[in-house]
């Protein structure tokens, strides 16, 4: 017990959706790349195991890792794809240990674009334009046509139909990161100059007609929702202003929340963040765009994840309205009920034990794969490690996928 009890009174109020949905805190566990589907992309018994002990874990949101919706293009070589209603019974029952302590369950819908990666079964990656991802080991996609553009938004709204069927209260589409959404935004990633690319309002037109085929495709009441870049933090690539104009053009289309995040493999900030003076002050790496995005968006509740550590912290950035949900992801691979420790005061902190061995070029990829691991001991009933060694997990990460592996892998 911490010397001074702080129990905060802004993250443990609830917070109604646009949709209706209740949230019955504000924390959440945001999304991790589980890599906990068996060799056929469908949910297993681990899965279920993990989400039941998050769902006790005090989270008022769960959100899924990355759900794909084409097996031929896998961002990781386990994760779940759903592409039909072949694992229904299975998603079913990882749905409802995802709801189990009371709390709102969303899954993450995601299609890697450029950032497939063909070692992990996946045939030859596609994108808006063959531009290759400047991360050791990609290669070059080849573009869509506009044909298989709409095919892809028809397969966006499928896999959300799919999971809402299954028990998810909602779906949340990945849109950072530097993923397909991502992909068709940046003017580096999309050099097209058709219906779908050649001016910011052409290459925002993707994720418009995705919001709005997937709110068709889902029943009333389940909610919808978009992680988002704040910038990609890249010259001459996406930039916070165009950030801004898309959220605003998304906010008109029905949206439940906003997940600020910001970033690519390519240059990371979800992953190491912007540590200017006022982020380390205030934990949270885009809490200030989040407050600018607040002026524009006013109606549309705002979730920012990234380095917050402190309850002093995201108690502050709830009550002053800078956001209104606190996104929690790495600390929660090591300690599972952090959010309920956080709102009665046991802890007034989080640790996201972050692993290096010491060589830059690894550490992040370490760090990554020693979570993953982690991920796999409650998944399989047991309990986290936090004094496994980042030395283990890098030996664990080669044996698995050899030297290529060491570079930066995925979060959600």
């Amino acid at each position: 017990m911490p010397d001074t009890v702080i129990v905060p009174t802004a993250l443990a109020a609830p917070l109604t959706l646009p949709g209706g949905q209740v949230l019955q805190n504000r924390l959440a566990k945001s999304a991790l790349s589980e890599q906990l589907g068996d060799r056929r992309n469908a949910p297993t018994p681990d899965l279920e195991r993990l989400y039941r002990r998050w769902s006790a874990g005090g989270s008022g949101l769960l959100v899924t890792g990355n759900v794909m919706i084409d097996r031929r293009q896998l961002g990781e070589p386990r994760n779940v794809v759903v592409e039909d209603d072949r694992d229904l019974a299975a998603l079913t029952a990882w749905a409802a240990a995802s709801r189990s302590g009371g709390n709102v369950a969303w899954a993450q819908i995601n299609h890697p674009g450029r950032q497939a990666l063909w070692l992990a079964g996946s045939a030859r990656p596609v994108a808006p334009s063959a531009v290759a991802p400047k991360i050791p080991g990609y290669v070059t996609p080849r573009a869509l046509t506009g044909a298989e553009v709409e095919e892809l938004i028809g397969r966006y709204a499928r896999t959300a139909a799919i999971l809402a069927g299954a028990g998810f209260t909602g779906v949340q589409l990945h849109g950072a990161h530097g993923y397909l959404i991502s992909q068709f935004l940046s003017p580096l990633a999309n050099v097209r100059d058709d219906a779908w690319g050649g001016d910011a309002e052409r290459r925002r037109r993707f994720v418009l007609e995705v919001v709005r085929a997937v709110r068709d495709a889902v029943p009333a009441g389940t909610a919808v929702a978009i992680k988002l870049n704040s910038a990609d933090f890249q010259r001459g690539g996406f930039d916070e202003d165009e950030s801004m104009a898309v959220l605003e053009a998304l906010a008109a289309e029905d949206l439940d929340l906003i997940e600020i995040s910001g970033g690519t493999y390519e240059q990371p900030a979800m992953i190491d963040g912007n540590r200017k003076p006022s982020t380390v002050a205030r934990e949270a790496y885009f809490l200030e765009y989040a407050e600018r995005l607040r002026e524009r968006v006013p109606h549309v509740p705002l979730m920012v994840t990234g380095g917050f550590r402190t309850t002093e912290a995201m108690e502050r950035a709830v009550a002053t309205g800078a956001c209104d949900v606190v996104g929690l992801g790495r600390p929660l691979a090591v300690l599972p009920d952090a959010p309920a420790r956080l709102l009665d005061g046991r802890i007034d902190h989080v640790d996201a034990g972050e692993k290096r061995v010491g060589v830059p070029k690894l550490d992040s990829a370490v760090d990554l794969y020693w979570h993953t691991r982690q991920l796999r001991h409650m998944g399989a009933g047991r309990d986290p490690r936090p004094g496994e060694s980042a030395w283990r997990a890098a030996a664990g990460l080669i044996v698995e996928n050899g030297w290529g592996a060491m570079r930066r892998r995925r979060g959600g």
